[in-house]
């Protein structure tokens, strides 16, 4: 090629000679004429590339069953490849066309190269943008924290790449410009802290499978409740239920606690953990009349006569003074209302009968005597859940009435102050 410019100049410099322009005028004339020709030339292969690697690729992309191909052409890899091949060609034809002219050739040699760095960057970007999108759909991947690992992978070749511009531009060698950014490590920590905290945190996420993209999380601490959708080095978005989102720094779920729903939503129930204060002075003892009254309650009939007939067994057998109510055994109200509730629960068609049924008393309290329902719901549907929870316990106030026992309430003010 050399030789061929050689002969353009010689064949144009009698033009110029006879225009009156002197040899080195002459030169950079044909220099820029040249440089026309290449930028000609460029564009030539430029198109040429663009039809083999755009217009073919996408016919092939349409034939084949798999999809990665469909997102490189999405990403627009194969165009950013097409601009790639002609400056590979201007990088490879300015040290001969500016062979006479070091310092432009130095010149227009390094800022080609940035260039190619640069785009090649960019190529290898949309790549790993692709593998990315492809790999989201995948059943088995796309709850995987696939967005960190490709921002670290590009973090460090941006690095790379930053480090061989660097070079390229003044000139230093690679080795010693590794050992500058080696003295310069603390710096580089300090200003990638996050980053760094991100990927690390990143890993013990994927690793330990502490959250998937899709999963319901609750964490007081920045106010998130809402579903996972996106999982990257820096951040974790959240989809609240009022579908407004959340940031959380991505180091902050290995520092902090958060609740993961996922294990409730794979499970065959959701938890109804909920209680009512029966206020203490309405608990009693209850007699022969009481009984008779509460056998109307079909649901705990039987198990009265059963009950009442152990006990008058027992008290009788050891000549207990039923004078008193205290003396031998006896039934309570709030027991009786207890396995009511127990007869009730395992009635009710929204709970799962496979997992746990409590009716159970807690520890009393200043307010009275908690009574406890734990029991799983077998729709796990946010709204059918509150509806069963709210059915049973509508069901739990009304019926404490009946059972001769109340509900504890604070006191209403009644009155006006002067």
């Amino acid at each position: 090629m050399h030789k061929f410019l050689d002969k353009i100049f010689n064949f144009l410099y009698p033009i110029f000679r006879e225009w009156g322009m002197s040899r080195n005028f002459a030169s950079y004339i044909s220099l820029i004429f040249n440089i026309i020709i290449l930028i000609a030339l460029a564009y030539i292969i430029y198109y040429a590339a663009k039809f083999v690697l755009v217009t073919i690729t996408a016919i092939f992309a349409q034939k084949t069953k798999t999809k990665f191909d469909d997102y490189l052409i999405q990403n627009k890899t194969t165009r950013y490849t097409a601009y790639l091949i002609p400056f590979f060609f201007i990088y490879k034809a300015v040290p001969v066309i500016l062979d006479k002219y070091e310092y432009w050739e130095l010149i227009f040699g390094k800022i080609v190269g940035v260039y190619i760095v640069l785009l090649g960057l960019w190529i290898v970007r949309t790549v790993f943008n692709s593998l990315r999108d492809y790999l989201k759909q995948k059943p088995e991947y796309s709850d995987k924290p696939i967005d960190s690992f490709v921002q670290v992978i590009m973090i460090v070749l941006w690095i790379l790449g930053v480090a061989l511009i660097i070079s390229t531009l003044f000139g230093i060698k690679k080795g010693e410009l590794l050992a500058i950014l080696g003295t310069l490590s603390a710096i580089i920590i300090l200003i990638f802290r996050d980053t760094i905290l991100g990927f690390v945190s990143s890993v013990q996420v994927a690793i330990n499978d502490m959250v998937r993209i899709g999963d319901w999380i609750t964490m007081d601490k920045f106010g998130a409740d809402g579903d996972v959708i996106e999982i990257n080095l820096t951040t974790v978005k959240v989809r609240n239920f009022d579908n407004t989102i959340t940031t959380i720094p991505t180091y902050a779920l290995s520092s902090d606690s958060f609740q993961n729903w996922r294990g409730m939503q794979k499970s065959d129930g959701r938890r109804i953990k909920r209680h009512v204060l029966i206020k203490s002075s309405s608990i009693r003892f209850l007699n022969e009349h009481d009984l008779n009254h509460m056998k109307k309650v079909q649901l705990i009939t039987s198990y009265i006569d059963t009950r009442q007939a152990e006990i008058e067994k027992y008290n009788d057998l050891r000549g207990i003074d039923k004078s008193l109510a205290i003396n031998g055994r006896n039934m309570t109200n709030l027991g009786l209302f207890r396995k009511y509730i127990m007869q009730y629960l395992q009635d009710h068609p929204g709970l799962n009968k496979d997992m746990h049924i409590m009716c159970r008393q807690l520890q009393s309290t200043a307010h009275g005597v908690p009574l406890e329902i734990y029991v799983f719901s077998s729709d796990k549907r946010w709204a059918n859940y509150e509806y069963i929870m709210a059915d049973i316990f509508d069901h739990v106030m009304a019926s404490v009435i009946y059972f001769d026992l109340e509900i504890f309430e604070l006191p209403s003010q009644i009155g006006r102050f002067d």
